[in-house]
Protein backbone atom coordinates (compact mmCIF):
# COMPACT_ATOMS: atom_id res chain seq x y z
CA UNK A 1 0.00 0.00 0.00
CA UNK A 2 2.73 2.25 0.32
CA UNK A 3 4.23 1.91 -2.81
CA UNK A 4 0.69 2.63 -3.84
CA UNK A 5 0.85 5.90 -2.19
CA UNK A 6 3.88 6.79 -3.50
CA UNK A 7 3.00 6.76 -7.12
CA UNK A 8 2.43 9.90 -9.13
CA UNK A 9 -0.86 11.12 -9.54
CA UNK A 10 0.08 11.99 -13.55
CA UNK A 11 0.78 8.12 -13.36
CA UNK A 12 -2.55 6.86 -11.97
CA UNK A 13 -4.26 9.32 -14.23
CA UNK A 14 -1.74 8.00 -17.39
CA UNK A 15 -2.51 4.08 -16.42
CA UNK A 16 -6.34 4.71 -15.87
CA UNK A 17 -7.85 8.19 -16.74
CA UNK A 18 -11.02 7.20 -14.65
CA UNK A 19 -9.17 7.71 -11.89
CA UNK A 20 -9.32 11.76 -13.00
CA UNK A 21 -12.62 11.86 -11.65
CA UNK A 22 -11.48 11.13 -7.82
CA UNK A 23 -8.65 13.92 -8.33
CA UNK A 24 -11.50 15.93 -9.56
CA UNK A 25 -13.72 15.96 -6.58
CA UNK A 26 -11.12 16.58 -4.75
CA UNK A 27 -9.80 19.91 -6.76
CA UNK A 28 -6.91 18.09 -7.20
CA UNK A 29 -4.56 19.07 -10.09
CA UNK A 30 -3.43 15.81 -11.99
CA UNK A 31 -2.57 17.35 -15.03
CA UNK A 32 0.04 20.51 -14.60
CA UNK A 33 1.12 18.75 -11.07
CA UNK A 34 1.48 15.61 -11.80
CA UNK A 35 4.52 14.36 -10.15
CA UNK A 36 3.45 14.56 -6.64
CA UNK A 37 2.34 11.47 -5.10
CA UNK A 38 -1.28 10.46 -3.40
CA UNK A 39 0.66 11.03 -0.49
CA UNK A 40 1.85 14.37 -0.96
CA UNK A 41 -1.53 15.47 -2.07
CA UNK A 42 -3.86 13.96 0.34
CA UNK A 43 -1.49 15.72 3.13
CA UNK A 44 -1.85 18.79 1.43
CA UNK A 45 -5.64 18.58 1.00
CA UNK A 46 -6.16 17.15 4.32
CA UNK A 47 -7.65 13.92 3.34
CA UNK A 48 -6.89 10.66 4.90
CA UNK A 49 -4.32 8.62 2.25
CA UNK A 50 -5.80 5.16 3.05
CA UNK A 51 -9.44 6.68 2.43
CA UNK A 52 -8.42 8.44 -1.10
CA UNK A 53 -6.65 5.15 -2.22
CA UNK A 54 -9.59 3.22 -1.39
CA UNK A 55 -11.55 5.64 -3.54
CA UNK A 56 -9.07 5.55 -6.50
CA UNK A 57 -8.72 1.38 -6.11
CA UNK A 58 -13.37 1.51 -6.25
CA UNK A 59 -12.66 3.36 -9.40
CA UNK A 60 -10.08 0.66 -11.06
CA UNK A 61 -12.35 -2.14 -10.47
CA UNK A 62 -15.66 -0.77 -11.60
CA UNK A 63 -16.60 -1.65 -14.57
CA UNK A 64 -15.98 0.61 -18.05
CA UNK A 65 -14.43 1.37 -20.85
CA UNK A 66 -10.22 1.73 -20.40
CA UNK A 67 -8.27 3.84 -22.70
CA UNK A 68 -4.62 2.76 -22.63
CA UNK A 69 -2.84 5.48 -24.15
CA UNK A 70 0.00 4.94 -22.70
CA UNK A 71 0.46 2.26 -25.34
CA UNK A 72 0.37 4.33 -28.61
CA UNK A 73 2.99 4.83 -30.54
CA UNK A 74 4.05 8.83 -29.71
CA UNK A 75 3.40 9.97 -33.40
CA UNK A 76 0.04 8.41 -33.00
CA UNK A 77 -0.51 10.25 -29.84
CA UNK A 78 0.97 13.57 -30.78
CA UNK A 79 -1.48 12.84 -33.79
CA UNK A 80 -4.66 12.51 -31.36
CA UNK A 81 -3.33 15.69 -29.65
CA UNK A 82 -3.39 18.04 -32.77
CA UNK A 83 -6.70 16.67 -34.15
CA UNK A 84 -8.86 16.14 -31.31
CA UNK A 85 -7.89 18.64 -28.58
CA UNK A 86 -5.83 21.26 -30.73
CA UNK A 87 -8.60 21.47 -32.64
CA UNK A 88 -11.27 21.57 -30.24
CA UNK A 89 -9.38 24.59 -28.50
CA UNK A 90 -9.75 26.72 -32.26
CA UNK A 91 -13.04 25.56 -32.36
CA UNK A 92 -14.62 26.37 -28.91
CA UNK A 93 -12.60 29.71 -28.28
CA UNK A 94 -13.99 32.01 -31.09
CA UNK A 95 -17.86 30.97 -29.59
CA UNK A 96 -16.75 31.17 -25.47
CA UNK A 97 -15.68 34.86 -26.51
CA UNK A 98 -18.87 35.79 -28.57
CA UNK A 99 -20.92 34.52 -25.30
CA UNK A 100 -18.54 36.63 -22.79
CA UNK A 101 -19.08 39.45 -24.80
CA UNK A 102 -22.70 39.32 -24.77
CA UNK A 103 -22.48 38.48 -21.04
CA UNK A 104 -20.50 41.70 -19.96
CA UNK A 105 -22.77 43.95 -21.85
CA UNK A 106 -25.50 42.84 -20.46
CA UNK A 107 -25.15 41.72 -17.01
CA UNK A 108 -21.34 43.05 -16.87
CA UNK A 109 -22.68 45.92 -14.46
CA UNK A 110 -24.52 43.40 -12.04
CA UNK A 111 -21.76 40.82 -12.05
CA UNK A 112 -18.34 42.59 -12.57
CA UNK A 113 -16.31 39.21 -11.99
CA UNK A 114 -17.88 37.98 -15.55
CA UNK A 115 -14.71 41.08 -17.09
CA UNK A 116 -12.22 39.58 -15.28
CA UNK A 117 -13.42 36.26 -16.41
CA UNK A 118 -13.55 37.50 -20.41
CA UNK A 119 -10.16 39.16 -19.72
CA UNK A 120 -8.12 36.25 -18.51
CA UNK A 121 -10.26 33.78 -21.42
CA UNK A 122 -8.71 36.39 -24.36
CA UNK A 123 -5.03 36.16 -22.60
CA UNK A 124 -5.67 32.68 -22.65
CA UNK A 125 -6.82 32.52 -26.10
CA UNK A 126 -3.66 34.44 -26.96
CA UNK A 127 -1.51 32.35 -25.48
CA UNK A 128 -2.84 29.03 -26.56
CA UNK A 129 -2.83 29.70 -29.62
CA UNK A 130 1.11 30.65 -29.89
CA UNK A 131 1.77 27.47 -27.78
CA UNK A 132 -0.38 25.00 -29.79
CA UNK A 133 1.72 26.00 -32.98
CA UNK A 134 4.92 25.86 -31.22
CA UNK A 135 3.88 21.84 -30.65
CA UNK A 136 2.36 21.53 -34.25
CA UNK A 137 5.52 23.18 -36.15
CA UNK A 138 8.57 22.28 -33.47
CA UNK A 139 8.02 19.97 -30.72
CA UNK A 140 5.63 17.43 -32.45
CA UNK A 141 7.57 16.77 -35.91
CA UNK A 142 10.75 16.19 -34.18
CA UNK A 143 8.49 13.59 -31.59
CA UNK A 144 6.87 12.08 -34.81
CA UNK A 145 10.92 12.00 -36.68
CA UNK A 146 11.88 10.51 -33.52
CA UNK A 147 9.33 7.91 -33.45
CA UNK A 148 9.62 6.88 -37.11
CA UNK A 149 13.61 6.60 -36.47
CA UNK A 150 13.05 4.23 -33.66
CA UNK A 151 10.43 1.86 -36.07
CA UNK A 152 12.65 2.00 -38.80
CA UNK A 153 16.07 1.16 -36.90
CA UNK A 154 17.73 4.55 -37.95
CA UNK A 155 18.94 7.88 -36.21
CA UNK A 156 16.17 10.91 -36.00
CA UNK A 157 20.08 13.08 -35.64
CA UNK A 158 19.91 15.95 -33.90
CA UNK A 159 17.48 18.75 -33.18
CA UNK A 160 18.38 22.12 -33.68
CA UNK A 161 17.01 23.04 -29.65
CA UNK A 162 19.91 20.53 -28.94
CA UNK A 163 17.22 18.00 -27.03
CA UNK A 164 14.01 17.91 -26.60
CA UNK A 165 14.13 18.84 -22.91
CA UNK A 166 14.41 22.10 -23.49
CA UNK A 167 10.80 22.22 -25.55
CA UNK A 168 9.28 20.29 -23.24
CA UNK A 169 10.32 22.79 -20.10
CA UNK A 170 8.81 25.70 -22.24
CA UNK A 171 5.85 24.04 -22.50
CA UNK A 172 4.92 22.54 -19.19
CA UNK A 173 5.75 25.86 -18.25
CA UNK A 174 2.89 27.60 -20.14
CA UNK A 175 0.66 24.86 -19.24
CA UNK A 176 1.95 25.71 -15.73
CA UNK A 177 0.06 29.25 -16.48
CA UNK A 178 -2.76 28.28 -18.40
CA UNK A 179 -3.83 25.79 -15.32
CA UNK A 180 -3.69 28.82 -12.89
CA UNK A 181 -6.02 30.90 -15.65
CA UNK A 182 -8.09 28.65 -15.42
CA UNK A 183 -8.33 28.45 -11.68
CA UNK A 184 -8.64 31.74 -11.35
CA UNK A 185 -11.74 31.51 -14.02
CA UNK A 186 -13.39 28.62 -12.03
CA UNK A 187 -12.94 30.93 -8.74
CA UNK A 188 -14.16 33.92 -10.57
CA UNK A 189 -17.38 31.70 -12.09
CA UNK A 190 -18.49 29.88 -8.69
CA UNK A 191 -17.04 26.82 -10.20
CA UNK A 192 -19.41 27.68 -13.11
CA UNK A 193 -22.58 27.90 -11.16
CA UNK A 194 -24.60 30.30 -13.41
CA UNK A 195 -26.45 33.04 -10.92
CA UNK A 196 -30.15 32.70 -9.67
CA UNK A 197 -30.74 35.48 -12.59
CA UNK A 198 -28.40 34.29 -15.10
CA UNK A 199 -30.65 34.11 -18.58
CA UNK A 200 -30.16 30.53 -20.81
CA UNK A 201 -27.09 32.53 -23.11
CA UNK A 202 -25.40 33.10 -19.29
CA UNK A 203 -25.47 29.20 -18.32
CA UNK A 204 -24.59 27.74 -21.50
CA UNK A 205 -21.65 30.01 -21.59
CA UNK A 206 -20.92 28.44 -18.02
CA UNK A 207 -21.39 25.26 -19.07
CA UNK A 208 -19.51 25.49 -22.65
CA UNK A 209 -16.41 27.20 -20.07
CA UNK A 210 -16.85 23.98 -17.84
CA UNK A 211 -16.61 21.42 -20.41
CA UNK A 212 -13.51 23.80 -21.92
CA UNK A 213 -11.23 23.59 -18.69
CA UNK A 214 -12.28 19.24 -18.65
CA UNK A 215 -10.80 18.92 -22.21
CA UNK A 216 -7.82 21.13 -21.02
CA UNK A 217 -7.21 19.36 -18.51
CA UNK A 218 -6.92 15.95 -20.41
CA UNK A 219 -5.13 17.69 -23.17
CA UNK A 220 -2.11 18.51 -20.59
CA UNK A 221 -2.68 15.47 -19.26
CA UNK A 222 -1.82 13.59 -22.21
CA UNK A 223 1.41 15.82 -22.63
CA UNK A 224 2.34 15.87 -19.15
CA UNK A 225 2.11 12.37 -17.95
CA UNK A 226 2.06 10.45 -21.03
CA UNK A 227 3.97 11.55 -24.52
CA UNK A 228 6.39 14.35 -22.89
CA UNK A 229 8.14 11.67 -20.95
CA UNK A 230 7.89 9.12 -23.70
CA UNK A 231 9.49 11.40 -25.74
CA UNK A 232 12.68 12.46 -23.42
CA UNK A 233 12.89 8.62 -22.53
CA UNK A 234 13.20 7.73 -26.36
CA UNK A 235 15.56 10.91 -26.46
CA UNK A 236 17.54 8.51 -24.16
CA UNK A 237 17.68 5.94 -25.97
CA UNK A 238 18.91 7.58 -29.34
CA UNK A 239 21.92 9.40 -27.33
CA UNK A 240 22.78 6.32 -25.06
CA UNK A 241 26.04 4.82 -26.03
CA UNK A 242 25.41 1.80 -28.35
CA UNK A 243 26.28 -0.88 -26.11
CA UNK A 244 23.57 0.52 -23.54
CA UNK A 245 20.98 0.81 -26.28
CA UNK A 246 17.70 -1.74 -25.41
Amino acid sequence: MEQTLQQPIGQWVADDYRTAQVFKKHKIDFCCKGNRTVAEVALKKGLDPDNLLQELTAVLRSEGPREDCTSWPLDLLADYIEKIHHRYVEATLPTLKQYLDKLCKVHGERHPELHEIREHLYASAGELAMHMKKEELVLFPWIRKMENARQSGTSPGRPKFKTVKNPIAAMMDEHDNEGERFRKIAALSDDYQAPSDACATYRVAYALLQEFEADLHRHIHLENNILFPKAQELERVFTAPSGNRG
